[in-house]
């Protein structure tokens, strides 16, 4: 019998929106993303709030339910708010991800209904990927709380979970129907969840856009000062950056590069061994400074460009290196080793190993060996930058 070929693609459409107060009922936003997605007053829709937000937003429950009086004739409310834990270590927990179907299939959300997720990066990854595998797809919008999920995680279109002591080992490419950006929920951020996020800016600043890392360069003070209107332009240009390449690129990661990983295998590795103490945009940072000076000992990168990128870096607060760089350091096959961070990262890609590194600052440039001596030295390397920059702090 002769083969039967079939081939067909599928076009996902999703915006990213900007506003304040969202659960002002005067506020459409939220509505009319709704209905642009095929909402209608049969659709069924519930909430997951990150505990976090809860905290900060106590009256935040009493907003969304007063939002959905308000719009009752859109679409159906099915209960009260479920608030979850936040933070990385919520992706650790197969319990929580029960309780989430759980509450999917109890309140009879199907594939027309909307799960609607509130809350930092992390929260919104297992929200989606819960969201992602129940009926197969459920409609799913982002409401991120944080700078990282702002300009990052939260607007494009991975969901995922931890397991096995890897990073997003179980996941899914789902698009949301839509995100929604509150600059409001930013303004209640403690300092570090503030500056974490500047680092996936600098990120995809570094290897696409060098004008952009000249703005955040400049704008050093305001970001250290919590200027709200200079962190909206921020978020605005890396979300922007971030959703040209998921158009331009290999949206669903089919290939073996993934240029918007820069700084992001040793990074991954970093917080499982500090046991998620330490934030993702935190480990980044370490993460950039670590391939940005391997990139320099490479003969890559100029000693200015480097120079650049790692007082930037201290300037805005971050750590430079941390002890568990250097742990079992000889022993790269020993699971507590950074250096064992590369043979994860490769897998987790496929293929073959694939790096970005840097050749100048806003372009980058992709390896597929890295070399564990050269590593060394960059770690060495960062503990004395690390030294001289917090010396008279």
């Amino acid at each position: 019998m002769p083969s039967i070929h079939q081939s067909f693609s599928v076009q996902f459409n999703y915006s990213v929106h900007f506003t304040e107060r969202v659960f002002n009922p005067r506020n459409e936003v939220l509505v009319r993303t709704l209905q642009a997605s095929g909402c209608t007053e049969h659709s069924k829709v519930i909430f997951f709030i990150d505990d976090g937000v809860v905290r900060h937003h106590r009256d935040i429950p009493e907003q969304i339910a007063a939002y959905m009086r308000k719009y009752h004739e859109a679409f159906q409310a099915t209960c009260s708010p479920i608030i979850l834990p936040g933070g990385e270590t919520c992706k650790n927990d197969p319990l929580l991800l029960e309780m989430i179907l759980s509450a999917i299939n109890h309140h009879g959300i199907d594939r027309h209904s909307y799960v609607i997720a509130v809350g930092g990066g992390a929260l919104l990854d297992l929200v989606g990927y819960a969201a992602a595998i129940a009926h197969r797809g459920i409609r799913h919008i982002r409401i991120p709380t944080t700078v990282l999920s702002q300009n990052d995680s939260g607007i494009g279109v991975k969901n995922g979970i931890n397991a096995f002591g890897k990073k997003n080992f179980l996941g899914t490419f789902a698009p949301p129907a839509g995100v929604i950006n509150d600059c409001q929920f930013l303004t209640t951020l403690d300092n570090r969840d503030w500056r974490a996020g500047i680092a996936e800016a600098i990120k995809v600043a570094l290897i696409k856009d060098a004008a952009f890392f000249r703005f955040i360069q400049t704008s050093t003070l305001a970001l250290v000062a919590r200027d709200l209107q200079v962190m909206q332009q921020l978020i605005y240009r890396c979300a922007a950056l971030h959703l040209q390449h998921i158009a331009n690129g290999d949206p669903f990661e089919t290939g073996s590069s993934r240029p918007l990983d820069f700084g992001h295998w040793a990074s991954h590795k970093l917080e499982w061994l500090t046991n998620y103490s330490i934030r993702h945009g935190e480990a980044v940072a370490i993460g950039i400074c670590l391939d940005a000076t391997y990139s320099y000992l490479a003969g890559l990168l100029s000693r200015s460009d480097l120079d650049d990128i790692i007082h930037l870096i201290a300037q805005l607060g971050f750590q430079l290196y941390l002890p568990e760089l250097t742990s079992y350091l000889n022993n790269p096959d020993h699971p507590r080793s950074i250096l064992s961070g590369l043979k994860e990262f490769r897998e987790h890609l496929g293929g073959r190993l694939t790096v970005m590194l840097l050749n100048a600052i806003g372009q980058g440039v992709e390896v597929h060996e890295m070399d564990p001596p050269r590593i060394k030295e960059a770690i060495s390397l960062l503990r004395t930058f690390q030294a001289e920059m917090y010396k008279y702090r």
